[in-house]
């Protein structure tokens, strides 16, 4: 995947079937269903593949047990249909993890081990196991720091679990594998419209450049998450807010904090969300939050009053009541939620299902959605687009495809499982240079072979890229991250042809990121 040659298409294809912007979950999935289905797709990303919301999830591929709660049913069933599917489509990234509801009261246990046997039924076919019953030894042995002062049991049930930016990066391979055009750092900023008012494409300006690019297209879709209204408005000024943003926080902690192979499941906090607390690569994660907020940005931040949320809701389960101090990094993501007509519910309340909305002037926006269900959003999307633009129709094929690095499930101990069959070509990188099987430090496990990897091949162009997406250096060794950028820096520009003033300049634009993901700033 050549990001030059991607570009050097952009003067040398007329017009192009779909174009597609934004570059997060449901963009990248709109572009895999449209290239496989052999349409001249083109996807344009402002910043990198699933630099904003879709990087920083809760890492579920999950069917929701809260939305079970809330009775849409409808979207569970649909959720937990498409769990079944990305656990075979890519079984190098997804896998099936236990969680445990502990039980202090025992009139909470039939309530709790009944809605999950449903949840269960629901899955049917596609189901990872049976949700049963833990005796408080049970319960104990498999999460051994929760707190133990009142426990009488647990209820154990399975979900998938998944790296959400190495699933970016494997569909923006998907979709190139198809034929498709998936490239980064190029920014819409007009649409394109013919005498009679009907879009026709699009206006992009390549960041690395500066240089603009009319393109022409046959079917416009905008894929922008929590963006999508300035792309509506872009279209028609008058247009009105469609997008109800939620920040969602996530806080990362030590393994002791959890210290088991299952992860814990609060079902009720004090705002009525449910917690997590995730063993995901080798740290816990723990989350989220539900803020609703007015204004949006590629960086949000956590407020501290998320933070002080997550931590004492946590310390009423855990034997060990996290604090500040044992932070190792906290994050924050915005959940691009359609706005319902009427009445303004609080955003725990508002459906995760998605909306399609096209224009007079035949522009297509996705609305809503997760990570989940991606495939059918698109799905859907794509069958939208094709009717609205007056395109040849043809079938679907995404429901078995198989992802870009799809290998035999196996071992998910080594960090290089999130490869799949691409480890072969990273070892080729070794045998031909010996040296870029160093580490880059010794609390990170990952080489300097895969970083020129993902240069060469995963179309990563800046430090961030890097440690915050094709690794997640940003999230699971935050401190000592900063470390290792004038290095990572030196192998991007000596790949890319780049100056010493950019090395500079990466290397400052990294360090003050990591201000927002650290509770001391940095």
């Amino acid at each position: 995947m050549h990001r030059e040659s991607i570009i050097a298409k952009l003067s040398r294809v007329p017009i192009w079937d779909i174009v597609i912007i934004g570059g997060g979950a449901t963009g990248l999935g709109c572009a895999v269903d449209a290239a496989s289905r052999g349409y001249k797709t083109l996807l344009l990303e402002q910043a990198d593949f699933s630099q904003g919301t879709s990087s920083r999830s809760t890492k579920l591929i999950h069917g929701g047990v809260r939305y079970l709660k809330q009775g849409d049913i409808p979207l569970v069933v649909e959720a937990l249909r498409e769990r079944g599917r990305l656990l075979k489509n890519a079984p190098h990234l997804v896998r099936k993890q236990s969680f445990i509801i502990p039980i202090y009261k025992w009139t909470e246990a039939p309530l709790y081990l009944l809605g999950l046997q449903f949840y269960d039924f629901l899955a049917g076919r596609s189901g990872l196991g049976s949700s049963r019953w833990l005796a408080r030894e049970e319960t104990i042995k498999a999460l051994p720091a929760l707190r133990r002062e009142g426990l009488r049991g647990g209820v154990v049930y399975y979900d998938g679990i998944f790296d959400d930016s190495r699933l970016a990066v494997n569909l923006a391979q998907t979709c190139y594998d198809h034929g498709g055009c998936p490239v980064n750092y190029m920014r819409v900023g007009a649409l394109m419209k013919s005498k009679g008012g009907k879009i026709e494409g699009v206006v992009a300006t390549d960041v690395e450049t500066g240089r603009v690019y009319e393109i022409k297209a046959q079917a416009v879709i905008n894929c922008t998450g929590v963006f999508s209204d300035q792309i509506m408005q872009m279209d028609n000024p008058a247009a009105r807010n469609m997008i109800k943003p939620s920040q969602g926080v996530h806080l990362v902690l030590g393994k002791k904090f959890l210290s088991g192979a299952s992860a814990l499941m609060v079902p009720r906090t004090e705002d009525g969300r449910v917690l997590f607390a995730i063993p995901w690569q080798n740290v816990i994660l723990v989350g989220t939050t539900d803020t609703e907020l007015d204004t949006v940005s590629l960086e949000p931040r956590a407020l501290n009053e998320e933070i002080e949320f997550i931590l004492r809701n946590a310390a009423g389960f855990l034997h060990y009541a996290p604090a500040k101090k044992d932070v190792l990094c906290v994050f924050a993501g915005l959940r691009p939620l359609a706005a319902p007509e009427g009445r303004s519910p609080k955003t725990k309340e508002i459906s995760r299902s998605h909306k399609i909305i096209v224009s007079d002037t035949g522009l297509v926006t996705v609305l809503g959605g997760k990570w989940t269900t991606y495939r059918k959003i698109a799905e859907d999307t794509i069958d939208r687009a094709v009717a609205s633009a007056d395109l040849q129709h043809k079938t679907c094929r995404t429901r078995n495809l198989k992802i870009h690095g799809w290998q035999e499930p196996g071992s998910y101990e080594s960090h290089t499982h999130v490869y799949g069959s691409d480890i072969s070509g990273i070892n080729k990188l070794i045998q031909d240079n010996a040296s870029l099987s160093e580490l880059f430090h010794n609390e990170m496990p990952f080489t300097k072979a895969e970083v020129v990897w993902s240069i060469r091949q995963e179309m990563a162009r800046t430090v961030e890229d890097i440690l915050a997406r094709r690794q997640r250096a940003l999230f699971l060794f935050t401190q000592a991250s900063r470390e290792i950028v004038p290095e990572i820096a030196r192998i991007i520009a000596k790949e890319l042809g780049r100056d010493e003033s950019w090395i500079s300049s990466q290397v400052g634009k990294y360090r003050e990121l990591l201000k927002g993901y650290t509770l001391e700033g940095g």
